[in-house]
């Protein structure tokens, strides 16, 4: 993917085996329940925050550079990126995530938390919303331990491509604004 009037090349990365999230398959704990409460989840209020505080250079193995904000903020602008931001009681953005939607598939590029469990509550809540959409596939890319606690599973990439044809059958859209208090 190149962006016009960025410097160099985005690299995108395709792994095999691929990392999904079954909607049907995410796993919450009682604890995780607990703490969803004390937060409010909103739906594309500050895309530029969230991609900005996954891109936090003091994070270990970070990736997110300048040209992949720009990129990724051009998208946002365009309808295609969406971010789920999770605010505490006192309306401090404490975690959140983005990705790309298209038709039925949300694919997640990154997520971020300052305060517990806040990732994990954006990670509920965009399922909660691609199950009320219609959607079918949340791609997480890698299948990381973390992300397998939650329900994430690793598919062959013919599997995987066969599911992201399936979601792309599928219209549906992302609602913007507040969603959960």
């Amino acid at each position: 993917m190149e962006i016009t009037g960025l410097p160099g090349v985005l690299g995108w990365w395709s792994p095999n085996p691929r990392g999904i999230l079954p909607l049907e398959g995410l796993r919450i704990s009682k604890s995780l329940r607990r703490s969803a409460t004390r937060y409010q989840v909103r739906i594309d209020t500050c895309f530029d925050r969230v991609i900005r505080a996954c891109a936090n250079p003091t994070r270990p193995d970070g990736w997110i550079n300048p040209g992949f904000i720009a990129a990724y903020s051009r998208l946002h602008d365009l309808g295609w990126a969406h971010s789920v931001e999770v605010f505490d009681r006192d309306g401090q953005l404490a975690g959140g995530l983005y990705g790309v939607r298209v038709d039925g598939l949300f694919s997640g590029e990154s997520m971020f938390h300052i305060q517990r469990d806040a990732s994990k509550v954006a990670l509920i809540e965009l399922v909660n919303l691609m199950r009320d959409e219609g959607m079918r596939l949340l791609d997480v890319q890698w299948c990381t331990t973390h992300l397998a606690s939650l329900g994430a599973i690793a598919v062959p990439r013919d599997e995987y491509l066969a599911r992201v044809a399936d979601a792309m059958s599928c219209s549906a859209a992302v609602s913007r604004g507040e969603r959960r208090s």
